[in-house]
């Protein structure tokens, strides 16, 4: 048993789902997974919400996701951003880390118990993955430095989950995790909250693998529309909306495979 009756997860592709994609083509991912896990582990119906959308910066994440979950009055938000910050030349990790922390400090007051998981390292992966490695790395550390040590914060440490470094946990953009990365992550989070992880959850499957080479296509599939939308100061979430923007039942029984 646990006394979450509500949860709503906001944040950017990683908490969405991209990359766990079901036949119907929408997104699963790791936060509709814990839902289910914590449906799973009550007999009491819980709720759910995820209000992320890929592409996001943390400044909307905590600007606009962030007052609109809160209105939801839910016992559980997870909040997870800055990925997509760190890819960019003008932004620092101390202020990245101060806005979190801030955010996590207003939930707080509303009395909402916060997740705080870490995104996973993407870069032995990624074209100048080494730059980019080095500012996750000081990121997570230094949510890290304040959410495990406040009462009320729940931290769960993803970046430096080896077991997430395996191939098969990665999509084949390189970027972002596939379905057994989403279940890792879930099964992260729910044993950091001291939950039991469903076994249906771990029998969960699908696609994974990632290119095996730096060759054209790769580049031309992934790198260079990437590069394009930067240039043209362009989103893969524009004009994207939440998936599931009100809380709503978790289904009970079995985790979807």
């Amino acid at each position: 048993m646990h006394p979450y009756r509500s949860f709503v997860a906001i944040g950017d592709s990683f908490t969405e789902g991209v990359g766990d994609e079901l036949p119907d083509g929408t997104v699963r991912g790791w936060a509709d997974l814990v839902a289910r896990g914590l449906q799973a582990a009550t007999e009491e119906r819980v709720r759910y919400a995820n209000l992320a959308i890929r592409g996001r910066l943390l400044a909307p994440i905590v600007g606009e996701q962030l007052p609109a979950a809160l209105e939801l009055g839910p016992d559980l938000l997870s909040l997870n951003g800055g990925g997509n910050d760190v890819l960019r030349p003008r932004v620092t990790v101390d202020g990245l880390s101060e806005s979190m922390r801030l955010a996590a400090a207003h939930a707080l007051e509303s009395g909402v118990h916060v997740l705080m998981p870490t995104g996973v390292d993407p870069t032995a992966r990624l074209p100048l993955g080494r730059a980019i490695r080095r500012r996750g790395a000081a990121l997570a550390e230094a949510v890290r430095s304040w959410a495990a040590q406040q009462p009320g914060v729940t931290f769960v440490d993803n970046w430096n989950d080896e077991q997430l470094q395996d191939p098969r946990c990665w999509a084949p953009d390189r970027l972002h995790l596939s379905v057994t990365g989403h279940r890792r992550v879930a099964e992260n989070t729910l044993r950091t909250l001291g939950i039991g992880v469903p076994d249906a959850l771990l029998q969960i499957s699908g696609a994974t693998g990632t290119p095996s080479s730096d060759g054209l296509r790769y580049y031309t599939q992934y790198v260079l529309p990437w590069v394009g939308r930067r240039l043209r100061g362009r989103s893969s979430g524009d004009g994207r909306v939440p998936k599931q923007a009100t809380l709503a039942p978790v289904p009970q029984g079995a985790v979807r495979s």
